[in-house]
């Protein structure tokens, strides 16, 4: 099948925590009897709305996806390695932490197997929004495994506020909870472990509390001196784009793109990109085709798609997100936009 850019339509999902209202991303969505947290963007179960695959999940079609899709360096892929969501929060998440690869692997190979590092882009935050990320450096495990018992897991967390723009790196083992009235764009490694230590007591329709795994959570937290937390995006203007680098790790690298004239860009033949679109509608022509794009769509561009356009109706805002052949990938990136080491290398997480 020739690669072409192809759009995949979300799946949303229920959450205690979540919000009634969607707007202004899903407009269709503002009146919900039932609160939405989650909206998947690349979830396995997502379905293809236009393109060679158009009406195949993303799962069924990777499976079919050959190197001008996946990349050379994705050759030996086999499950899709990007999970990307948008979070809408009312109320606060549970405190809770994910556990890195080799955790999983050996423990939780029913459940894919694979770890969580993940990252936050702040698209809304209300005044007074904060996330908490990190146990405080003196916090041991008995006291967190006291304070779980006690109510007062929070204590032993750091606060870190969060305004819109912000981008926030949250390493695997890492414990944390995400605050209320935010609108979050994550993206991760394509894994849905979590392990809570504490929901506030929360209970469903019918009196239940949703399930802990503080066992597990001690087994993977990250005490002591700690990884992670806000970014600090290096931001250039090039050809009438301007780019601001958020993060890059071996799971994951992302980048902002803004711009109200036309752009041109290109793949990489090493692997494919995603392009999710946040604000503006507009235009994607390539070799031999075009299509319309719009906010709060996912779309992939496979590896050997080449030269593309983005002709923007309106001012246009997206996150780009890619897996890194390797760390050098980035470098080499930086160092072509003439950006000094001191400034890229503390968006670089290994």
């Amino acid at each position: 099948m020739k690669p072409s850019p192809a759009r995949l339509d979300p799946i949303f999902s229920q959450r205690p925590w979540g919000a009634r209202s969607l707007a202004p991303l899903f407009p269709e969505k503002s009146d919900l009897r039932e609160p939405i947290g989650e909206a998947w963007l690349t979830g396995l179960d997502c379905r293809f709305a236009d393109g060679p695959f158009a009406g195949q999940t993303l799962g069924e079609a990777w499976s079919q996806m050959d190197l001008a899709w996946k990349g050379t360096a994705m050759q030996s892929t086999n499950d899709f390695p990007l999970l990307v969501k948008f979070l809408f929060t009312r109320e606060k998440l549970s405190v809770q932490v994910h556990p890195d690869d080799d955790y999983a692997a050996r423990n939780e190979t029913a459940a894919g197997g694979r770890g969580k590092t993940e990252m936050w882009y702040a698209l809304r935050a209300e005044a007074g929004a904060e996330v908490l990320l990190g146990l405080k450096p003196e916090v041991t495990r008995e006291e967190f495994q006291k304070a779980i018992a006690d109510g007062t897991a929070e204590r032993c967390l750091e606060r870190v506020p969060v305004h819109e723009g912000d981008a926030i790196f949250v390493p695997a083992r890492t414990a944390h909870t995400i605050g209320a009235g935010l609108l979050l764009c994550e993206i991760q490694e394509y894994s849905d472990l979590t392990y809570r230590v504490y929901d506030y007591d929360r209970r469903d329709a019918s009196g239940k509390a949703r399930e802990l795994h503080i066992e597990k959570a001690l087994e993977v937290l990250r005490f002591g001196k700690q990884h992670g937390g806000k970014t600090t995006p290096v931001r250039i203007t090039r050809d009438g784009v301007s780019e601001t680098y958020l993060a890059a790790c071996p799971y994951f690298a992302t980048e902002k793109w803004g711009f109200r004239e036309r752009i041109a860009a290109a793949s990489s033949r090493e692997h494919f990109d995603l392009l999710i679109f946040l604000e503006g509608t507009g235009r994607i022509e390539w070799a031999d085709g075009a299509a319309e794009y719009a906010p709060a769509q996912a779309w992939i561009f496979p590896a050997a798609l080449g030269a593309y356009e983005l002709a923007p109706r309106s001012a246009t805002s997206l996150l780009r997100a890619y897996v890194p052949a390797d760390m050098g990938e980035f470098v080499s990136r930086m160092e072509q936009r003439g950006v000094e080491r001191n400034a890229w290398s503390k968006l670089v997480y290994t």
